[in-house]
């Protein structure tokens, strides 16, 4: 991949941040994709989303994994892409992708944190984000 990483729009920064969360485990379930597909197909801020640009991020996202300092170039993309005033919403999306499946595994939740401290999402916010995701995916 050229040195050169492709700019992304705001809708493209939260779509990569849920495709990082969702694939950072190495198995992007179908749950979380479903998850994914969702939330592009029903929240407001992707209303006007190129729905053909979810492959573009996606690749961008696994090649940017690939790297050695690739994580920290994703990071890089989504906060030059995305406005503070989203930052919570990625956090948000990235929990509900990361509890679609019914389980959080170690790395998933070190993603999270990841997540969390990049976008400097306050504690006490992070942690009411986090109780509705939990709730919004319980199981019976």
């Amino acid at each position: 991949m050229p040195d050169t990483h492709p700019s992304l729009s705001p809708q493209d920064a939260l779509l990569a941040v849920m495709i990082a969360v969702s694939a950072s485990d190495e198995n992007m379930r179908t749950a979380e994709l479903v998850a994914i597909q969702r939330t592009v197909n029903h929240m407001p801020v992707f209303a006007s989303y190129d729905a053909d640009r979810i492959r573009v991020v996606a690749q961008t996202v696994f090649d940017l994994f690939e790297e050695e300092d690739g994580l920290e170039a994703l990071f890089g993309l989504i906060r030059d892409a995305l406005p503070e005033r989203l930052n919570e919403t990625a956090y948000a999306l990235a929990c509900d992708v990361a509890t679609a499946d019914g389980s959080l595994r170690e790395v998933e939740l070190r993603m999270l944190e990841e997540v969390r401290e990049e976008l400097n999402i306050d504690r006490l916010h992070a942690a009411a984000i986090e109780w509705g995701a939990r709730v919004r995916h319980l199981r019976p």
